[in-house]
This record gives C-alpha cells, sequence and structure tokens, in this order.
C-alpha cells in the first residue's frame, strides 16, 4: 500500500506489480498522436484503451474480490465503458479514474462476497494463508506479528462503509488524488476527504502503531 500501510502490508512486502500508467500527458498511442479522450471518442480505436489501462484494473479488482472475479469484471468494465463512451467527459488525469469507477460499481454488486473473504481472512490461524479478496496477505513475511497486522486489517476493511472502503482503497492502493477519486466515484472532493478521514480513524483506532501514514498525504 502506498499511501496507508501496515508492518505486514508495506510495499516491500507485495508481489511484483507493473509499473504505473504513464502521467496524463503522456496518455497517447505508442505514435505519441492520441489522447484518452480521442481513444474513447474512437469505437475503431477503443481497443487500444484496454491495452493501456486493463492490467491496473485487474489489479485493483483482484485485490478485492480475487483473480476469478476480476477476469470476469475487467471484461465488463471496458464493455460498460465503450456502450457509455459517449458520456466520458475529458479529464486531465485521462481515462483511468473513469474506468475505476465502473470497476468498483461492479465490484458493489459483489460486495457480499468481498466482505465474505475479508472476515474470513480476519479469524483465520496465524500459519494460515489467504487467496481471496485482498492478495496480498499471503505475500506477507511468515512473522506472527506481521500476520496479526495483516489479519487486523482485513477485519477492518471488511467493517468499513462501502463507501468508504471504495475511497480508501482507491487512494492507498490505486494511488488515485481526491481529484480523481471524486471524478470516479462521481461525488465532491469533500465527500472524498471526510470518508477518507473516517477510514483513517478506524484504522488507526484498531491498528495503532501498526498503522502508517505518509506525513506527506
Amino acid at each position: 500500500m502506498n499511501r496507508i500501510q501496515t508492518a505486514a502490508f508495506s510495499r516491500e512486502r507485495l508481489p511484483p506489480e507493473p509499473g504505473p500508467p504513464p502521467e496524463a500527458a503522456l496518455r497517447t498511442d505508442p505514435a505519441g498522436r492520441r489522447t484518452d479522450a480521442q481513444l474513447v471518442s474512437s469505437s475503431q480505436d477503443f481497443a487500444l484503451l484496454f491495452d493501456r489501462y486493463a492490467v491496473a484494473i485487474h489489479r485493483y479488482v483482484a485485490r478485492r474480490l480475487g483473480t476469478t472475479e476480476a477476469d470476469d469484471l475487467v471484461g465488463q468494465t471496458f464493455l460498460i465503458a465503450f456502450e457509455r463512451r459517449h458520456r466520458y467527459h475529458e479529464s486531465s488525469a485521462g481515462a483511468l479514474p473513469w474506468l475505476y469507477g465502473i470497476a468498483t460499481n461492479l465490484i458493489h454488486r459483489r460486495r457480499r462476497d468481498e466482505v465474505r473473504q475479508y472476515r474470513a481472512y480476519s479469524r483465520s490461524d496465524p500459519g494460515g494463508s489467504f487467496d481471496g479478496a485482498d492478495m496480498l496477505a499471503a505475500e506477507v513475511a511468515a512473522r506472527v506479528d506481521a500476520q496479526s497486522a495483516s489479519r487486523a486489517l482485513a477485519g477492518v476493511l471488511a467493517g468499513l462503509r462501502q463507501a468508504d472502503r471504495d475511497i480508501l482503497l482507491l487512494f492507498a492502493w490505486e494511488d488515485l488524488s481526491y481529484p480523481e477519486i471524486a471524478d470516479a466515484l462521481d461525488i465532491p472532493i469533500g465527500t472524498v476527504r471526510s470518508r477518507l478521514h473516517r477510514a483513517r480513524r478506524a484504522l488507526r483506532a484498531a491498528l495503532g502503531p501498526d498503522f502508517q501514514e505518509n506525513p506527506d498525504e
């Protein structure tokens, strides 16, 4: 986790991830000509948007629902995006927040599955493994304190309101800014701030000294 982490969920303990998507200004085709907005508006070139962002969307969904569900939801995300491409409003952040928003709405339909997996891991034995929504805990080192912290975090995530969990994970896992989260979820920035503050408070109360934040955020 980039901005909110515990000793058990620090970036050093995560599985390898693909590099971050390019900056919005560089989100063009290989020839350097087409922006995200141009790709979205073109039914013929829309597939290039999939090539550009499918890995990021798959990673996000897999962390919350597991890889099997992610394989299905990524296709649904881009199908819905294609069907709604005429509603897309160009943003300086590119199309990625828009795609995260669509994926998040699809995740909502499987809310019970997500929460069930978090709760199952939070109750698991210290020596057990977790092959569910979060996926990150499977890579945690075998130290008891690390396992305890990761189980505690899973319990907190399960107990968060769905809206708070969406914002926390888009912020902490996907590195979206407040304006990008507001754009993705179609809510005011003030709502993003208040919900993220509430989620952080819940983490801090549950994890104590294991809870870490980036002081620059």
